[in-house]
């Protein structure tokens, strides 16, 4: 039976091509708001970080009435590193709408999300956005995504998808450019006539693919899901299977059950085929599981979630400085915040070291990471983690294999040849490279993760910050050798204390500052980047013996070049093996693992 009162949909896409903004559109000309409501931009963003740096982090769900027809819509997102978001949330949809923008066109993730979407024989819907900007060349899009959709082998059904124009922007589309344009009516209509209604059989026993994880502190976890057969009710007896986990039946009771409703979950009592709902109430669900009626308990098939590439380490901070800008700061506090992660991202793992006073994570990408730490930051953690590492594999024949990533790099012409040898260093293979005839050029590389690890930094200074660099996970490949990371060395603080204008004026000829006078520092802190390959030690609290010749206005002389202040993702590039990086609400700091200048050299000449 089909529920043709229904329409699930996903909205994929590279980053940047304005998914996000599309579904606000969608919301606002369905009536979602008042007339008068006002609503912040990218309303579907709704965490800090994804708000500030305008990207899509975890996938949200949303629905919108059009002529009494609901649409669930869900948002997902666009970069690589959360892609394992984008694989679960498909199995709760009939069809997707591929948003690719007018100017970019085809790029690496659009390739990645669509290739997951023909996989499960989706239909798929092109939206080409931004065809409001100056330079988009819309016709030519379309050209591009037949051929990617030749490449990936889709159905003739597939190659003969919709393709609706769009600003997002502007909150119009058209089926034809030369339509006048008036609101988003014509994408309405395209997803009902071309995304088919959820199917089930209504009589046969429930079963409900939990395919994302809420969490709410109030509730705990909260299982979204697609009723995929029978119904679902609230103070319905089930149980909970996992189709890669055989042994699991659980029983379990629905406390709470939610649809969604624009912006907001609705308590309903009962939900049937095809409805996303979301369930509360059972505390130990994942990703992955079914509910089912006791009478028929059949696990729905679910593919393994991607294993993560790349780990860090978080460590309680034991600086000179521990403990005094943090709220949360012993390694209990550090080790419930990371396991509670994992409430919500399917993609970390945490793991317990030796000492209690260490954890290993592991994410998809440094931005994965960084993400987690910024947030931490921001809720008053102090701790500390070194620098990140790729996780090797070994195959049957006992060789060492690394994760290997595509990068489809963009840059003007003149650029270019020191991209090429960067990348070269950094064991990148170049596989193909095209001029597009404005003067810029496309390059294809096949480079080890680790060789792009504190890369990107680098690459905008290179390219004069006009180039655009986008990877994604190609699989697992021979190790290709060592990589040296950094060519300069670091400037070390020789002693506890707080900087000095006249020590820092003597130290800043051997290479860029991080600090300016009056931060405070302690032995074995990086205080700045030496411009040759050694460390060098230096007292920056040093000042000036007051005698009869030297007056102390004469120190009002020494000019001090600004310090070069770094971002959190820049200090995690620069940080070598040897080091960590300490990190609290106020401040971030860079400091040796060994503090104690002997230890440490100790402890080289033993590593060499």
């Amino acid at each position: 039976m089909k529920r043709e009162d229904i329409r699930n949909i996903a909205i994929i896409a590279h980053v940047d091509h304005g998914k996000t903004t599309l579904v606000d559109e969608l919301l606002k000309q369905s009536g979602v708001f008042r007339a008068n409501q006002t609503v912040a931009e990218r309303v579907m963003d709704s965490g800090d970080i994804e708000r500030e740096r305008g990207i899509t982090i975890l996938s949200k769900n949303t629905a919108v009435t059009y002529k009494d027809i609901k649409i669930n819509i869900i948002d997902t997102p666009g970069h690589a590193d959360f892609g394992g978001e984008v694989e679960r949330v498909l199995k709760m949809v009939n069809g997707v709408i591929l948003v690719v923008d007018a100017f970019e066109g085809s790029m690496p993730q659009t390739k990645f999300v669509l290739r997951k979407a023909l996989e499960l024989e989706l239909p798929v819907i092109v939206c080409i956005n931004k065809i409001d900007r100056p330079e988009a060349r819309p016709m030519e899009v379309i050209d591009e995504v037949l051929e990617l959709l030749m490449d990936l082998d889709a159905s003739d059904a597939q190659l003969d998808c919709p393709f609706v124009f769009a600003s997002a922007r502007d909150g119009y589309a058209v089926l034809n450019l030369e339509d006048e344009p008036k609101d988003m009516t014509p994408l309405f209509e395209t997803i009902i006539n071309s995304i088919p209604a959820p199917e089930g059989d209504p009589e046969a026993g429930t079963q409900v693919l939990i395919s994302t994880i809420d969490y709410n502190e109030y509730v705990g976890r909260i299982g979204v899901g697609k009723v995929d057969n029978g119904s679902i009710r609230v103070n319905q007896e089930m149980v909970m299977v996992n189709h890669h986990d055989p042994d699991q039946c659980k029983k379990v009771k629905i406390s709470k059950l939610y649809e969604f409703d624009g912006l907001n979950k609705v308590d309903v009592t009962k939900a049937d085929i095809g409805s996303i709902v979301a369930i509360s109430g059972i505390a130990d669900i994942h990703i992955g599981d079914t509910l089912c009626s006791p009478e028929h308990p059949e696990p729905i098939p679910f593919q393994k979630i991607s294993e993560p590439t790349i780990a860090m380490h978080f460590l309680v901070n034991d600086s000179p400085l521990a403990g005094k800008e943090g709220k949360y700061v012993t390694s209990r506090h550090l080790r419930d915040r990371l396991f509670r992660e994992l409430n919500t991202d399917v993609s970390l793992r945490v793991e317990e070291t030796e000492t209690t006073e260490c954890f290993k994570v592991s994410g998809r990408g440094e931005l994965h990471l960084s993400v987690l730490i910024e947030n931490m930051r921001r809720e008053g953690y102090e701790f500390a983690v070194s620098k990140a590492e790729v996780l090797y594999r070994t195959d049957e024949r006992g060789h060492k294999l690394e994760p290997m990533e595509r990068a489809y790099i963009d840059v003007d012409d003149e650029y270019s040849g020191n991209v090429i040898q960067k990348l070269g260093e950094r064991k990148g293979e170049l596989l193909n490279m095209s001029s597009n005839g404005s003067g810029s050029t496309r390059l294809e590389f096949l480079i080890p993760a680790r060789g792009l690890i504190g890369y990107r930094g680098e690459f905008l200074t290179d390219t004069k910050g006009t180039g655009v660099l986008n990877t994604i996970f190609e699989g697992y490949g021979p190790y290709k050798g060592d990589i040296q990371y950094r060519k300069q060395g670091s400037l070390i603080a020789f002693e506890a204390g707080e900087t000095i204008t006249y020590g820092l004026f003597n130290a800043q000829e051997r290479g860029a500052l991080f600090i300016g006078p009056g931060e405070k520092v302690y032995a074995g802190m990086v205080i700045g980047q030496n411009g040759k390959a050694e460390d060098i030690e230096l007292n920056v609290c040093k000042t000036k013996k007051l005698t009869n010749t030297r007056s102390s206005s004469a120190d009002e002389a020494l000019k001090l070049t600004p310090p070069r202040v770094l971002s959190l993702e820049q200090c995690l590039e620069f940080i070598d093996t040897d080091e960590l990086l300490e990190i609290t609400p106020k401040s971030l700091r860079i400091r040796k693992k060994i503090l104690d200048p002997t230890l440490r050299k100790r402890a080289a000449m033993n590593h060499k």
